[in-house]
Formats: structure tokens, sequence, C-alpha cells
């Protein structure tokens, strides 16, 4: 039996609570809402009798807590694909505060700000192999996308900078050294 101190508070709600029926009320957090509704619509498939190789039947508490596992996946994996969005507004916030003059820490967050988007798109298996099912009922192709799309808006917010900086050719100045000037066969002192 766990010993109750002078100083402990049990923070657990009860029915007998007054917040209880309140807190019963509110909708759950976002990450949780995902899991319960890929566990309803898994409850839905299945509500027939899985039959495995062996012809032996699973039963409906080995189905549920599959199911439960699945969906746990598939909420690991969303929070994997939205975990570079956190780093986006602490990266431009940095890119922010290093100015637009050229200096080895402006540089240096710079080509962090591009480099890490890169690395998270070439790396994007790695990073949901944790998250993958021997069976392959886990999608994670949504993921994936989203994962790839969050590192292109970070990305782009690298590139911005670089421009910023004047560190891309986007002006026709920066290419002046391809251009092939005419060879001028006369010339007239006439305006």
């Amino acid at each position: 039996m766990s010993q109750k101190r002078r100083w402990s508070v049990n923070l657990n709600l009860t029915e007998n609570d007054v917040g209880y029926a309140l807190l019963q009320k509110k909708p759950p957090p976002c990450d949780m809402r995902l899991v319960q509704s890929i566990e309803r619509e898994m409850e839905h498939k299945s509500t027939y009798s899985i039959k495995d190789d062996a012809s032996n039947s699973i039963t409906a508490a080995e189905n549920k807590k599959a199911m439960a596992i699945r969906a746990r996946k598939q909420s690991k994996a969303m929070s994997i694909a939205i975990s570079p969005g956190k780093q986006i507004a602490m990266n431009a916030f940095m890119l922010w505060m290093s100015g637009r003059n050229l200096n080895i820490f402006s540089i240096s967050i710079t080509s962090m700000s591009i480099m890490n988007p890169v690395k998270g798109i070439l790396s994007v298996g790695n990073a949901f192999k944790s998250c993958e099912d021997p069976d392959g009922k886990v999608d994670l192709t949504s993921s994936k996308a989203l994962f790839v799309m969050i590192n292109m808006i970070w990305l782009g917010i690298g590139l911005y900078k670089m421009a910023t900086m004047k560190l891309l050719p986007l002006t026709s100045a920066d290419w002046e050294g391809y251009v092939v000037w005419k060879h001028v066969m006369e010339t007239s002192s006439i305006p």
C-alpha cells in the first residue's frame, strides 16, 4: 500500500468531485481525438472475428489491443510529422535576430535552417521506422506527406533569409558574367 504523506495531494478527479462533470463535457486533447477516432474506425471495420493462418480465432480482447497499438502508432506518426513545425518558429526567430549583415553567426544560422530540412526530407524513412506496422495496416502516407511539407516550408524560410542577405543570385546583375556583349562595328556622335 502506498503511504500517504502529510502534504501529498491526489490530483485525480473522482465522480464525487466538484469539477468532474464539467471536465467530462470538455473535448479531449488533439492527439487523443485522433486516437479515439482511429479506434472507433477500427472497431467498425472489425466487427467480425479475425482468423489467422492456423484458422484459430483471435479473441476480442487481443483484437482490441491490436487496434489500440495501431492507433497509438498512427498518433505517434502524426506527432513525428508535426515535430519540424515546432522548430520552425525557433529558427525563424534566430534568423530574424541574426540580422541582414554577413557574419559568422548569421551564416551558420542560415546554413542550419537550410541543411536541417534537407536532412529531414532525405531521412523520412528512418524517421517513421518506429511507426511502421509489419502487417502494413498503419497508413503513414499522410504523416510522411505532412512531414515533407513542413520541412519544405522550413527550407523556404531559410532560402528567403539567404535572398535577403543577397546570397542567392536573383537579380540580373548577379548573372552579368554570362551576358554576351555584341561587338559594336561603328559608332555615331549623333544622339
